[in-house]
């Protein structure tokens, strides 16, 4: 995955807000990478709307 690809949320692992449960089935845009616990990489995604919120890499995947 690299910035600027489009990616789309298909899945959810944690409970969330439901802010970002409306993003699942959303398609965005990779904005940044995260640190997540030390373990893993997670991503920033921004979407039409301004919004953004970040994902573990396998909540997304290319759109």
């Amino acid at each position: 995955m690299e910035i600027g690809q489009q990616v789309k949320v298909y899945r959810l692992r944690d409970r969330v807000s439901s802010d970002i449960m409306g993003k699942l089935g959303k398609v965005g845009v990779i904005d940044d990478f995260k640190m997540t616990d030390g373990s893993g990489v997670g991503v920033v995604v921004k979407f039409g709307d301004n919004s953004s919120s970040w994902f573990f890499e396998d909540e997304v995947k290319p759109a």
